[in-house]
């Protein structure tokens, strides 16, 4: 038997604030209130590093300059429109992929679930990363192509259009809702 759970990627304080627009966290917001009315569990995953990010090395083009700044651990602070209840699990991430430098695919297998909905920011970076691992790991996978968000909307259309169809099944928040 499946079971699932909706993961909630990388939507921290400071990179919502990257991203405008106005209607994203109502509609990530409906898609957390229908899992949690479902009992699908809610999974929380944001990017963080200790103090200083002594685990990046420099020469990362992505996180490379916040190696040796003195920047407090982060990971586990979302935004205050989609945060998680006192139960929901909170994964740091050290990396891109919600699965790189986490402890993601224990706690899945732990609790037996084999099918993610992704939703997340950006869509070309966590949401991207995150399917072509979970794919190789041999999760089913479903997008939330409206509940994922990128600064370049071409990128997102082609990614929700093209690329994710190939590894996942894509729709949106509402039709997941009714489905």
């Amino acid at each position: 038997m499946s079971r699932t759970a909706l993961l909630v990627m990388d939507v921290q304080p400071a990179v919502v604030a990257r991203y405008p627009d106005p209607g994203y966290l109502g509609r990530l917001r409906d898609a957390v209130d229908r899992a949690r009315g479902t009992g699908v569990p809610v999974i929380f995953v944001g990017v963080g590093f200790r103090a200083g990010a002594p685990e990046v090395d420099p020469a990362n083009r992505m996180f490379g300059g916040l190696a040796g700044r003195g920047l407090p651990a982060t990971g586990t602070e979302f935004h205050p429109d989609v945060t998680p209840l006192e139960d929901d699990p909170v994964v740091t991430k050290r990396r891109v992929s919600a699965f790189t430098g986490s402890d993601l695919d224990m706690l899945l297998r732990a609790q037996r679930i084999d099918h993610l909905v992704l939703t997340g920011i950006a869509t070309s970076g966590v949401v991207l990363s995150t399917v072509r691992q979970a794919a190789d790991l041999d999760y089913r996978l479903t997008v939330l192509a409206d509940g994922c968000l990128d600064n370049d909307p071409e990128v997102h259309d082609v990614l929700v259009g093209k690329v994710f169809p190939a590894q996942a099944d894509v729709t949106t928040v509402s039709r997941w809702q009714a489905g």
